[in-house]
């Protein structure tokens, strides 16, 4: 069987394993002599790293400033960090932190230099305008696994309430330049950060793998991703689980492979809803993703065999379903595994229904219209208003 053509957009350098936080700022001195580092409010600089990372900063004659983000990003942080810093003498921004620290580093890396507001480019909300950089060298190092945002071009940008928003600021240009993944940064995670943010990363892997711009590229790397999420994340979630470091490392690597694939072959209809509930309600993004997938895979499955029986999709969730939960079952009986499995997971990990963040069967109507980005485009095929409303109440 011949192999499709297809594309690869551009990668960081990537350092993945145990202890390479202790390479920062070495990476950080290859770009200059200031560095921006933009960390999340408690878990990195409460750590021996970060006077670590100062030191090896100092040693090497690099001065540095600092900015912390504590919730998920606004275009308002992020143009009050460029007015802030703009004129410091900036040569590379580090974000070291969760999902919402690298995209607000990413942005903030992108407009240092050109020094106009994120609302010029925000997608879907902002003023249209292209962007032309430069952008300054930015360095990722991740301290959760979940987004896998330090291998996207995307900084995701919200607005929360009634008319809120949850858009991107996307360029090539964004892109991190190295992306350093330990997962020893994991460990100070607690117990319910990792199960949010290791649903978003299987969320992620399993929408990526069956999306309609899937590729050779992204399915081998999505598999992979895949297989590290089985074998790591119950060893990561349970306290004082025996393998918890190797789990560290899996659901580290299973971070950084969806990252690369959905960057791209695109997600699905878990993240389309996941941008309208973000904006309009109080909810956390790996919380959304863990409370739909479940519903969302049924649904598709559902629909697949009712409207598109041949679509390769089916054949993909039956690999899903075989790899995680019934390895010698035929097609059908696989889907079906795969979607009970996912159902376990839900009750098992406990994640909140929507109702939780004040989400009411009155909202479900404008959740949908409000789903039908780019996310929703590459989901297996179109689901219709009603098919996605009967996904969120079954979560309500």
């Amino acid at each position: 069987m011949s192999t499709a053509a297809f594309s690869v957009a551009r990668l960081p350098e990537i350092r993945f394993g145990a202890g390479r936080i202790t390479e920062t700022a070495e990476v950080l001195a290859q770009f200059g002599r200031k560095a921006l580092l933009v960390t999340g409010g408690r878990s990195f600089v409460s750590t021996l790293q970060w006077k670590a990372l100062q030191d090896g900063l100092a040693a090497r004659g690099i001065a540095w400033e600092t900015l912390q983000v504590t919730q998920e990003p606004s275009p308002e942080l992020v143009d009050a960090a460029v007015a802030r810093f703009r004129n410091s003498g900036i040569d590379v921004v580090a974000g070291i932190g969760g999902g919402s620290v690298l995209d607000a580093a990413k942005a903030i890396a992108g407009l240092l230099v050109p020094g106009n507001s994120v609302m010029d480019h925000l997608e879907g909300v902002g003023r249209g305008v292209p962007y032309a950089g430069p952008a300054l060298p930015f360095v990722a190092v991740p301290t959760t696994a979940g987004t896998g945002s330090e291998a996207t071009k995307n900084a995701v940008l919200s607005i929360q309430g009634s008319d809120g928003f949850k858009k991107s600021f996307r360029d090539d240009a964004l892109v991190a330049r190295v992306a350093i993944v330990d997962p020893e940064l994991l460990a100070s995670c607690p117990k319910d950060l990792i199960a949010a943010n290791g649903m978003d990363a299987f969320t992620q892997l399993l929408e990526s793998y069956v999306s309609t711009n899937a590729s050779a590229f992204t399915d081998a790397l999505a598999l992979s991703g895949l297989k590290a999420f089985r074998d790591g994340f119950w060893a990561a979630w349970e306290a004082g689980h025996p393998r918890q470091q190797e789990g560290y490392a899996g659901i580290a690597y299973a971070s950084l492979m969806s990252g690369i694939t959905l960057a791209q072959a695109g997600l699905g209809a878990v993240h389309g809803l996941a941008s309208p509930l973000g904006a309009f309600f109080p909810i956390p993004h790996g919380v959304v993703c863990g409370t739909l997938v479940s519903e969302a895979t049924a649904c598709n499955v559902r629909a697949l065999r009712e409207r598109a029986s041949q679509s390769p999709a089916l054949k993909k969730y039956a690999d899903v379903g075989r790899l995680l939960a019934a390895p010698q079952a035929d097609d059908t009986e696989a889907c079906d595994a795969l979607v009970e499995h996912l159902h376990a997971w839900t009750e098992r990990l406990r994640l909140p229904r929507l109702q939780a963040f004040g989400v009411t069967a009155a909202d479900v109507g404008r959740i949908v219209q409000g789903s039908r980005g780019g996310s929703m485009r590459t989901n297996p095929l179109v689901l219709d208003d009603e098919e996605l409303a009967g996904l969120l109440r079954a979560r309500l």
